[in-house]
């Protein structure tokens, strides 16, 4: 994981907390680079097109607020194990100590949009509850493409799936397109306004409270602990650095078991989100093949 060292406002400022979810090559890492205005996630696209590891950079917007912006591995892709997956849940939620202030769901109008794209959704209400809708917002990558063909986020939606449509009502009908290729600085500064109204949206609907959860709350305590146990083994062997060292390992061992119980509980919530997201598709598989083998027949009147 990586950290900004890019200067901060004063400590005092709110830091908003926004979380980019979905399938690889969607747009997460690029969309990223548009919120924080520069170019520190990795958006090449590579051989497996995937971000291997949560990053986080911070930046201070144009209207005020800090954004503490973080990518993620993609959901439900092929190449990620749910082990792999469930440890950089844990990782990424020991980022941010004051809970989620909106988990954004990026999807990529370039592409066809599949019934897979859902299956993210599912993952994200399996391993955090339903109240996780709360603060999702859609976000659409591909504004460039869609500026070439004269069509409006509107009109693209238009012919949308059903499945789509349940996710913008789950999510409150919060969704943005997004130009990440675009130069002209106004229509950055408006996508990103966009998205920040509806984190204040999400702020107002939810009194200010950030989103967090037992898990969450868990690692928060376990982090504060070792970071007092640290200070305690310093003070106490200030005088004799082997010893402080060793306390210090014997501290952050103990603290990574803690992590890793907790990824291994994840990782059974990620499986069964697996399983039930391959017996879904095999059902409309199974329904779409009878249709073809049994068509409906024409009623004929004698």
């Amino acid at each position: 994981m990586n950290m900004s060292d890019q200067s901060m406002a004063s400590g005092s400022a709110q830091i908003k907390n926004i979380v980019l979810v979905g399938r690889a090559g969607n747009g997460k890492s690029a969309t990223g680079n548009s919120l924080i205005r520069q170019q520190r996630f990795t958006s090449v696209t590579q051989a497996t097109g995937v971000t291997m590891t949560c990053q986080t950079f911070r930046a201070v917007t144009k209207s005020g607020p800090i954004i503490n912006v973080i990518d993620t591995p993609g959901l439900f892709d092929l190449i990620t194990t749910p082990a792999f997956i469930s440890k950089e849940i844990v990782r990424c939620l020991a980022l941010v100590e004051e809970g989620l202030h909106a988990v954004v769901l990026v999807l990529s109008a370039r592409n066809r949009i599949t019934q897979e794209e859902e299956s993210v959704v599912s993952t994200l209400q399996s391993l955090f509850g339903s109240r996780i809708l709360d603060y999702l917002i859609v976000v659409f990558s591909g504004g460039d493409e869609l500026e070439e063909n004269n069509q409006t986020l509107k009109t693209y939606l238009s012919t949308s799936p059903e499945f789509l449509t349940r996710i913008f009502t789950l999510s409150g009908n919060r969704k943005v397109l997004f130009n990440n290729k675009t130069k002209d600085e106004k229509k950055k500064d408006k996508q990103i306004e966009e998205l920040l109204a509806h984190v204040a949206a999400i702020g107002r609907k939810n009194e200010g409270r950030p989103f967090t959860e037992e898990m969450h709350r868990q690692i928060k305590e376990e982090t504060k602990k070792l970071t007092d146990e640290e200070k305690k083994a310093e003070a106490r062997y200030r005088k004799e650095a082997e010893k402080e060292r060793e306390k210090k390992e014997e501290l952050r061992m103990s603290f990574q078991l803690k992590m890793d119980e907790m990824a291994m509980m994840v990782e059974r919530k990620v499986v069964n989100a697996l399983d039930m997201h391959e017996a879904m598709m095999r059902i409309m598989e199974n329904m779409a093949t009878r249709r073809e083998q049994d068509p409906k027949p024409s009623c004929n009147i004698m």
